[in-house]
């Protein structure tokens, strides 16, 4: 997969004297020992990082953090004090006013956390706004306004003014104004944190759900670890200028760079983060052909309470070893008799909480990719990974406390 947006040791300087700044990052000096000595404010300390086409990368950090400066360096609409944002191959951190202007027109369009709708133009027009300034025709403004708007779930509204929206529907005219422009890269600055939580928790799976079928490449700003994790392919937390840990999901609660970012997770549900295949077992499974005596002694081996019995490339069932071994000393040689064909299966990408209840029965789950099966989970193993993760980042709030 092919980077879309690589940023390159960006900084960014607010202030009279950015060289004398910079020279005081170069001798490691903080954020605050910086302004202190000299009062330029280091808003964005080395930020390099790449943004493959098609995915979702979310920046997320505090108020004061740097991140809305971040974005707004992507499009040129602060120059960054150094370094490189490269387009493709066009690079916005030196491009000229010409070549600027056509990125922002082509390849860039923006959303924002407070909508910024015209309140004199209809819903529709609004839409169509960043067609209108490409200088496209209004038939053929209309018509592609009227489809992002289908998208987002307003195309009745087209001739609706946004004062007669909710805050919800205002914000889904924010986002179709970005798909209707048709721009490569999409940047969202906060756009859902002005809503009430349930109208966010939607608009995180309608974007999600548009995100699917449309592939945009889509950088996307907040303060809020929950969201990170819902909609980020790949996250990066900041913290004072710096990215403290960029990775997935995954990597960010389950291998937190430090402190900081282990005490983000600490309230994190870890059954909605982690999938299944990430605890999954290499299969070591018997065929129904092999005996009632080979079954029991390797689960004895194994010290399993169960294993996963083949039948070909399918499963054929799941066989106890509380009903094998008295089986087998009563004088059954085959495990056909004694093998339990209902058993619990799910597919590798599903998350943990979508487990629980197949946990709780005791038994092995098969872990599947299509129709192969791929793993194992035992149920011990899905509780024991959250207990781990609640234990490390409760520790890592109490030393950030304590700090």
């Amino acid at each position: 997969m092919s980077a879309k947006l690589t940023a390159k040791n960006v900084y960014k300087v607010f202030g009279s004297s950015p060289e004398t700044a910079l020279d005081l990052v170069e001798q490691g000096k903080t954020k605050d020992e910086i302004f202190e000595s000299t009062g330029q404010t280091v808003g964005v300390h080395d930020a390099s990082f790449e943004v493959d086409e098609g995915q979702i990368f979310v920046v997320m950090g505090l108020s004061g953090s740097g991140k809305s400066t971040l974005v707004r360096m992507l499009n040129g609409l602060i120059p960054p004090t150094s370094g490189s944002i490269m387009v493709d191959d066009t690079d916005v951190a030196s491009c000229s006013g010409e070549d600027l202007r056509k990125v922002r027109r082509d390849k860039i369009s923006m959303v924002f956390q407070h909508f910024a709708l015209f309140p004199h133009r209809t819903v529709g027009e609004n839409a169509a706004y960043g067609l209108k300034v490409k200088g496209v025709g209004a038939s053929e403004r209309r018509e592609k306004a009227q489809n992002a708007l289908d998208q987002v779930g307003l195309g009745a509204y087209a001739d609706s003014y946004p004062d007669e929206l909710s805050g919800g529907m205002q914000q889904r005219v924010g986002l179709a104004r970005g798909l209707c422009a048709e721009s490569e890269i999409l940047l969202m600055d906060e756009p859902f944190s002005a809503l009430d939580p349930l109208i966010r928790r939607d608009m995180q799976d309608e974007l999600l759900q548009l995100q699917r079928s449309l592939k945009k490449t889509i950088i996307f700003i907040t303060h809020d670890l929950n969201e990170a994790l819902i909609l980020g392919d790949k996250i990066a937390i900041m913290k004072d200028g710096r990215f403290v840990q960029v990775g997935t999901a995954q990597e960010i609660v389950g291998e937190p760079a430090d402190d900081y970012v282990a005490a983000f997770t600490q309230d994190i549900d870890r059954s909605r983060v982690f999938k299944v295949k990430t605890i999954a077992n290499e299969p070591r499974s018997l065929t129904l052909q092999d005996s009632l005596a080979d079954a029991v002694e390797r689960m004895e081996k194994l010290e399993r309470d169960a294993l996963f019995i083949t039948e070909g490339d399918k499963i054929a069932g799941v066989l106890s070893y509380r009903e094998a071994a008295p089986a087998l000393r009563n004088g059954e040689t085959t495990i056909d008799p004694v093998l339990n064909r209902d058993y619990a299966a799910v597919q590798g990408e599903a998350y943990l909480h979508e487990i629980y209840e197949a946990a709780s029965a005791g038994m092995p789950i098969a872990v599947m990719d299509g129709d192969a099966f791929v793993g194992v989970v035992r149920p011990s193993e899905v509780f024991a990974q959250l207990v781990r993760g609640e234990e490390a980042a409760a520790e890592a709030g109490d030393r950030m406390t304590a700090a």
